[in-house]
């Protein structure tokens, strides 16, 4: 019987170009798990969207002489294309500069207000004497009150992930100009976080499929106490506050943007011709997952928790995978510094499932992994090239040349070709498991240790020399390793989009991957083949030293 599983996405800020530490922190898994459930026929619907509000953006529009919304507009095509280019499936990739967002966010605020979960009060606010203006939380800086970091911003704090309040931050200062602020009374709407304590903490305790990491991260904030926060902000750059008398005030940008998973959701339902579509992937049976990096957690554990138990009658997360973060040759990932890859420039200059391809097997799913041009490279060259390409190069050029380019008739397997086969329809099996509970990594290291087997198995069966002898020996050994190519296709589909749909043609098959299913498909004896070409490209290692030394340099 077929599910419904809702994928939302993290909405990555419109105010710069995408880097790796994006891409295997919560772009690359929810693709995976998409693929995975098409296949399986299951109903999927992923979503997510640009930014395209809050301080970032002013910040990257002032800081290039450009309005807000150039900025937005240039990086949002840019990531299209970089999700085209990348094999990134989503169902709907949005923004949060539609009417459409912004009605559906109006909505949810009003109705938390009505119902008593909102309430308006004075607070201090941090304003810049220099520049004569409030300072929305990204324009003010100082040292964590938590942890005593010294780059904490008026919103969070990125070394131990905590929220703050402008108000808690030790020695502030202005971003734009330096100078220290002042603190004034503004009146500003609050989401009474308090009121959901209980009924969040009972909640979590039920999730015991969560990663731990993320079970563990957000039962001790829980545990911590809750704190009312500020849903609005002085800044002119945003959504409107529905109501009158409070002109210059926009919903704070952590507010709405987490509402735009249901947003999209409404989108992409009257993009599809019925308006009430969206209620399958919010009511009723369906798994509501959400791919974010470790800094998101609590948004999607506690807050937009909080707001859907206010809103009610809509689906709770079932599942926050949340990943740690990668680092870019031993050093923490830096963009002011430009210490990163930078996805489009990645993209211009090497295919993607090689990149596809290390990142999955190097997830960061339960701690912090690091990227590194040399392993890059090494992984590149021996484990896609030497270990799964070649494997597949030598058997369909050798078939294609040797039997009439069709799947060679097999005769009685033996017990090493039959344990073969059942080793491939067990590691199948096993994926299916693995990435139904995304675990990614050792999903695709599954996959590999198949190849590896069907190798040695080609090197016992040796059918290139055999045919001289016996040509029905070695066409029933080349058939057995035709079928686990087969099944490899379709496991490695979810991770390798490109060259699986490239070696479904070879071997014959009409069609997408994804169309046949997640099943095993042996292909038929006599089936026609395709000629093969290479999937991979061997890479020069004298790019390591290339590619290292662009770094902290050059930005995309």
């Amino acid at each position: 019987m077929s599910e419904r599983i809702f994928i939302g996405v993290a909405w990555p800020y419109a105010d710069g170009p995408l880097h790796l530490g994006h891409i295997a922190g919560a772009y690359l898994p929810p693709d995976i798990f998409a693929r995975y459930h098409r296949a399986k026929g299951n109903e999927v619907l992923m979503v997510s969207g640009s930014d395209m509000h809050g301080t970032p953006i002013t910040i990257k529009a002032e800081h290039e002489g450009k309005t807000p919304g150039e900025i937005v507009t240039q990086y949002h095509q840019q990531f299209l294309a970089s999700w085209q280019k990348l094999g990134i499936s989503f169902d709907l990739f949005t923004n949060t500069g539609t009417a459409n967002h912004a009605e559906v966010s109006c909505d949810i605020f009003l109705t938390l207000l009505d119902k008593g979960y909102i309430y308006k009060a004075s607070v201090s606010q941090p304003f810049c004497p220099v520049c004569q203006r409030f300072l929305p939380d990204r324009y003010i800086e100082g040292t964590c009150p938590y942890c005593n970091s010294s780059g904490a911003r008026g919103d969070q704090c990125d070394d131990c992930g905590k929220p703050i309040n402008a108000v808690e931050l030790i020695n502030p200062r202005c971003r734009s100009c330096g100078a220290a602020p002042q603190f004034k009374d503004s009146e500003h709407f609050y989401l009474k976080l308090t009121a959901f304590r209980d009924r969040l903490l009972d909640w979590v305790k039920q999730q015991t499929h969560w990663r731990q990491n993320v079970l563990n991260f957000t039962m001790r904030y829980l545990e911590g106490g809750l704190k009312d926060r500020a849903i609005t902000r002085d800044i002119d750059w945003g959504i409107p506050l529905p109501l009158d008398g409070f002109e210059g005030k926009c919903l704070y940008v952590w507010f709405e943007a987490v509402i735009g998973y249901l947003s999209a959701a409404k989108e992409w339902a009257k993009s599809s011709g019925d308006d009430e579509k969206w209620r399958s992937f919010w009511q009723g049976e369906v798994k509501s997952y959400y791919f974010v990096g470790k800094d998101n957690i609590i948004f999607h554990t506690i807050i937009w928790p909080a707001m859907l138990m206010g809103y009610d009658g809509l689906n709770l997360p079932y599942d926050v995978p949340a990943n740690e973060f990668l680092t870019i040759e031993g050093k923490r990932l830096s963009t002011s510094r430009n210490w990163a890859v930078w996805l489009p420039d990645y993209l211009s200059r090497y295919d993607p499932d090689p990149l596809r391809y290390l990142l999955s097997i190097n997830m960061p799913e339960t701690s912090d992994t690091d990227f590194s041009w040399r392993e890059f490279i090494r992984r590149n060259n021996d484990e896609l090239v030497a270990t799964y390409g070649n494997l597949v190069h030598r058997v369909l050029t050798f078939t294609y040349r040797s039997f009439n380019a069709c799947v060679p008739v097999p005769g009685q397997l033996d017990n090493h070709s039959q344990a073969l086969l059942s080793s491939a329809s067990d590691i199948f099996n096993t994926m299916d498991n693995l990435l139904y509970h995304c675990h990614f990594k050792e999903a695709i290291r599954s996959a590999m240790s198949l190849a590896q087997e069907t190798n040695r198995y080609l090197d016992e069966k040796s059918p290139w020399k055999v045919i001289k002898q016996d040509r029905q020996a070695s066409a029933t050994a080349l058939y057995v390793a035709i079928s686990v190519l087969s099944c490899l296709k379709t496991a490695l589909y979810p991770f390798l989009p490109f060259s699986s749909q490239k070696l479904h043609e070879f071997l014959g098959f009409k069609g997408s991957v994804e169309d046949d299913g997640w099943k095993l498909h042996f292909p038929p004896p006599g089936q026609k083949l395709l000629p093969p070409e290479p999937l991979f490209s061997k890479l020069d290692e004298e790019l390591v030293d290339e590619e290292t030394s662009r770094l902290g340099h050059v930005h995309y």
